[in-house]
């Protein structure tokens, strides 16, 4: 079983080409800036340093450490070109916060690329890889990393 800081840092074998880097922003991140109600887009992302962006990687998800993040973020993107980061609704009761009810559109995308995905292997996954395949398979994604998504998280 993983720790919930294993899950606040953790990075996908899919997303390799670019751990260290960093160049794309890590779905774990991702999940965080969800959850704490915050729009980084790519180009603040690259202004930032490589200390500041593994930084972000490895910030918790406790509350009171998101709540910091976004604090972080608001004063550290000021003087970026893109200008401060926008305020967005925290994530709540999003699709993959819910264990108890696999997304039709997941589903579906499973079936698609012959995956067995059944309601027990989605409420047995850790959030952040039930978030990792509700943000892959979305409409209007290029789903290039969803069958390694699949493959890594069910395999």
């Amino acid at each position: 079983m993983h720790s919930q800081l294993d899950q606040a840092r953790h990075c996908f074998a899919f997303e390799q080409d670019f751990v260290g880097s960093w160049r794309c922003i890590p779905l774990c991140v991702r999940r965080k800036l969800d959850l704490a109600g915050v729009k980084l887009k790519l180009s603040h992302w690259l202004a930032m340093t490589q200390a500041q962006r593994q930084q972000l990687v490895d910030w918790g998800d406790s509350r009171e450490h998101l709540q910091q993040m976004r604090e972080h973020l608001q004063l550290s993107t000021v003087t970026m070109a893109d200008g401060v980061v926008k305020d967005l609704p925290p994530a709540v009761d999003e699709p993959w916060q819910q264990p108890d009810r696999l997304p039709d559109q997941l589903l579906d995308a499973a079936r698609s690329r012959g995956v067995q995905l059944t309601p027990q292997a989605w409420q047995g996954m850790r959030e952040l890889d039930r978030f990792a395949l509700c943000k892959l398979a979305r409409s209007g994604h290029d789903h290039h990393n969803l069958e390694a998504a699949f493959s890594e998280v069910l395999g």
